[in-house]
């Protein structure tokens, strides 16, 4: 089994920047993606950026493109959301999820394992 911890989310005024990490741990050759998705209440899970475990290809959401970086972290088994000129409707609880298949895909319901997610809030 795959877990994923969350860490780095906070409280930033508009405008600023952020940088949430996703460490993964266990079988973690399992995993062929990674992603980040964001969730507020009474919503669906909106998927922000993804990266392939292997390659580390990338994809990211319209929503926030030129804004958020995915990447992998300088320690091993670790992904970095990097998020700049951070707006209000960024607020949000971000959960790291991960799949087995090869596949960037957007759907949160393709991902079995997720963390426990952190939360992030953009207000002056």
């Amino acid at each position: 089994q795959v877990q994923l911890v969350e860490s780095g989310g906070g409280l930033v005024q508009p405008g600023g920047s952020l940088s949430v990490s996703c460490a993964a741990s266990g079988r973690t050759f399992n995993i062929g993606a990674l992603a980040w998705f964001r969730q507020t209440p009474g919503k669906e899970r909106e998927f922000v950026a993804g990266i392939l475990w292997s390659d580390s290809r990338t994809r990211v959401a319209d929503s926030v493109r030129g804004r958020f970086t995915i990447s992998r972290g300088s320690t091993k088994n670790v992904i970095n959301l990097q998020m700049n000129a951070l707006n209000p409707d960024d607020t949000a609880a971000y959960f790291c999820a991960a799949r087995r298949l090869r596949d960037l895909t957007s759907s949160a319901s393709d991902y079995g394992v997720w963390g426990q997610g952190t939360q992030v809030t953009v207000s002056s």
